[in-house]
Formats: C-alpha cells, sequence, structure tokens
C-alpha cells in the first residue's frame, strides 16, 4: 500500500490526484500547518527537510513532487505499443518531450517566482504595526520591479502553449498538467487571471471537472491556497 505523507494546503494534493487517476490503492498520513503556516515538526521524522509530499512505498521513500511522479509513472503506468502510457507520452517524440520539459519547468522556473510573490505578500503582516506601511511600501515595490513582471510573461507562456494544444504535453491529458496545476491554482490565487489568459482559466475548469481531481479533494480535505 503506497503511503502519502499529505500536508494540508500544499503541493502533495498533486500526488493524491496522480494516485487516482492512476487508480492506484493508497493511504493518507495527514499533517495540519502551524499557526505560522509551516509544516509541523512531525514531518521531520519522515524526511530531514520537513517538506511535503513524500510517499513510502515497498520500503522505499521519495520526497519531491516531480521524483513522485516520475516513479509512480514508471513503476505502474505500463506503456502501450507506441510507447505512451496513460499519464505520459512516448519517450522520444514531441509530446515526450514537451511533458519532460512541462515536468520539471513547474517547480524550477514558475514556483520559485511564485514563492517569492507569497513572500512579498506576507511581510507586512509580520511585522510591528509602526513598521507595516514603510514595508508595505518595501514588498509592493518589490512585486511591481520583480515577481509581477516576470509572472506576466510566464502566464502570457503558459497561455500560448494552451492556444496551440489543449493540454500541456500536446492533444492528451498527461502527468504534466498535474504537475502545472500548483503553479497555475497559485497564480490565479495571487496574481489573478487577466482576459487575455481566459485559456487558462478554461484549464483550470477542465482539470477541476476531472472525476480524479475531484476525488483527490475529497480525501485530501479543503484545499486553499496559501495567500
Amino acid at each position: 500500500m503506497i503511503i502519502v505523507h499529505h500536508l494540508n494546503n500544499s503541493r502533495s494534493q498533486r500526488v493524491l490526484w496522480l494516485l487516482e487517476e492512476l487508480g492506484l490503492p493508497y493511504s493518507v498520513k495527514r499533517y495540519e500547518r502551524r499557526p505560522d503556516m509551516l509544516a509541523p515538526k512531525e514531518l521531520r521524522q519522515v524526511h530531514p527537510l520537513g517538506k511535503s509530499p513524500v510517499i513510502e512505498n515497498n520500503g522505499l521513500k521519495i520526497a519531491e513532487t516531480g521524483a513522485i511522479i516520475e516513479y509512480l509513472l514508471d513503476r505502474y503506468d505500463t506503456p502501450d505499443s507506441t510507447g505512451a502510457g496513460k499519464l505520459r507520452p512516448a519517450r522520444g517524440t514531441d509530446a515526450g518531450r514537451a511533458f519532460t520539459y512541462w515536468l520539471h519547468y513547474a517547480e524550477g522556473s514558475a514556483m520559485p517566482l511564485l514563492l517569492l510573490k507569497l513572500v512579498f505578500m506576507r511581510m507586512p503582516a509580520n511585522v510591528p504595526g509602526l513598521l507595516r506601511p514603510l514595508v508595505k511600501m518595501i514588498a509592493g515595490k518589490g512585486q511591481a520591479r520583480m515577481t509581477d513582471p516576470q509572472l506576466t510573461t510566464h502566464m502570457t507562456f503558459w497561455a500560448e502553449t494552451l492556444k496551440a494544444t489543449p493540454w500541456f504535453a500536446g492533444q492528451d491529458f498527461s502527468a504534466a498538467d498535474i504537475q502545472m496545476s500548483f503553479p497555475l491554482e497559485a497564480a490565479a490565487s495571487r496574481v489573478g487571471l487577466q482576459p487575455e489568459h481566459a485559456v487558462l482559466r478554461e484549464w483550470l475548469d477542465r482539470i477541476h471537472a476531472r472525476p480524479a481531481y475531484q476525488r483527490a479533494l475529497e480525501t485530501g480535505g479543503p484545499y486553499e491556497l496559501l495567500k
């Protein structure tokens, strides 16, 4: 039985969704964020960094969403005669190369910007009241000059990709879409989707309508990205 160490309102929601799409049995060990929104110390007993997601399976312990996705697909997503699995295109194809790109882009390029945006957004609330106006001004300038222009570029990139193909790795839904769901959800929450990004909202509506996504929400509990 696959065990998922699941932190509420976190990236581990994607792992639950992946397992539901693959139809694999699993159990969930839940962890709740502390009042400061950090992960509880109990997660350090699972992994030295105290982060989620982590899965355990057949004596193995695997962390990092991308690594978990690759492990689960390698083990359980059996390729068909074309080399494609249920959630991964055939290697060596255009779709396969796009799959690999988006699988790593989500955490390597998109999420650092979104995390920096979150830091700026939360800065004023974490200083004494007398300093709050000054820190709010500094945080606002940081967003205006550093994160927001880059995020606009990235979101336009996502939109142009999804105008060309319905899913991130081409014509078929794949685990790359599962991996990209967190950046798009975070961008919609922290930045907001403009009219020119309508295709992103349409994509989010389509993933939200998937039965496996809905089952994962029921299992993982209420899901609201940090702001």
